[in-house]
This record gives structure tokens, sequence and C-alpha cells, in this order.
């Protein structure tokens, strides 16, 4: 275990032995120190569920920065093992955000780019604001919008973890407006106007 790890083990009715607090503390350490260089806590909770052990990992990594990883399995080393490899996988799309913000950051100085929004109500009521259009829409809203300069990738994950349905951005690439979506399918669709 690193000096700037604590990590305390525990046990619901589970008893937690020399070998496995050594297994966890081990573990625990390797996937911090692969993304982090300060001090950490963790709290690891073993317990019975049914014929299974369980295993909670909370994982505190900074100031508002707490992870957690559950696993289910015949002994309580693979509970840990699955536990373990949950918290690093959300350790990774953290570091992924991070390394992401640090790029969006060094963007910064291009200039902002906005976009006017419209939220379009199909029948409209009287309201006073409303604008009616050709077609028979009325503006409902006309908020303002940031289009950011992104990588394809980073924007199916900005679509991914908005929960977004669709996402104009400008191609960090080729400068050109480009749309991600998600499709019926369920998967994310790229629209590439100069590609064409």
């Amino acid at each position: 275990m690193t000096a700037n790890m604590h990590i305390t083990v525990a046990g619901k009715q589970v008893e937690t032995g020399d070998a496995l607090r050594t297994h966890v503390e081990h573990g625990l350490s390797t996937i911090a120190g692969k993304y982090f260089d300060h001090a950490m806590e963790a709290r690891v909770t073993f317990s019975k569920v049914r014929s299974f052990f369980a295993c909670d990992i909370n994982f505190h990594a900074g100031r508002n920065l707490i992870m957690r990883g559950e696993g289910q399995a015949a002994d309580a080393h693979r509970a840990f093992e699955q536990a373990a490899e949950h918290v690093g996988k959300r350790l990774r799309r953290y570091r992924r955000r991070v390394n992401e913000h640090a790029r969006s950051k060094a963007t910064d100085r291009l200039p902002r780019e906005m976009a006017q929004e419209y939220l379009l109500r199909d029948e409209a009521e009287d309201h006073e604001e409303e604008i009616r259009t050709a077609d028979h829409a009325a503006v409902v809203a006309e908020p303002t919008t940031e289009i950011m300069h992104l990588t394809v990738g980073e924007a199916a994950m900005r679509l991914d973890l908005g929960n977004l349905p669709v996402m104009l951005f400008r191609n960090s690439a080729s400068s050109a407006l480009n749309v991600v979506y998600r499709r019926a399918d369920g998967n994310v669709g790229w629209l590439d106007p100069g590609s064409a």
C-alpha cells in the first residue's frame, strides 16, 4: 500500500483476514496509482448475500469525487476484484473527462461561437411572445447555446453523458460544423457535410 492511500476493510458477518486485507490494499493501490498522485481513501465492506460474498467499495479520490463499485462472487477475493473493476472503469472515464476538460481549456483561446436555439410548438397557444412561422408552428423559447470545438469522439461522449438526442459542434480536425445524433436503433450517427 502506498503512503498516500488510506484503506479501511470491514466485514459484516464476514471474517476479513490478513490475506484478504493485503489483496484489497494491493489491488486498490495499483488502481489508484494509475490515475492519482495525491492522498485518497477507500472503505471496502464485505458481506454475505445468500451463498455469495458481496463487496462494496467507496473510493474517495478528491474533494467532490466519490466512486462506488460493487461485486458479488462465490468467494471474497473474486467479489473484491469485480467491485475494483467497476471502480477502475469509472476512474478511466473520469480521467478521460479531466483530459477532455484540459483540452477544451486549451481551445478557450479560440473565440466563443454561439448559436440561437429555437424551441417550436406545433399548435400555438395565445401568447404575446410567440412568433408565428410560415408553417404555423410557434417559437416558444429562444435560448443561446455554445458551439464547441470537439473531435467526433468527444462529441459522441458528450451526447451520451448529457443523454442528448442531437448535438451540433465544430469539428476540431476540419473546422466544419458537424452533428452527432442518437439513431432510432440506439447507435450514434454523425453528419459531416464537408465530406460529401
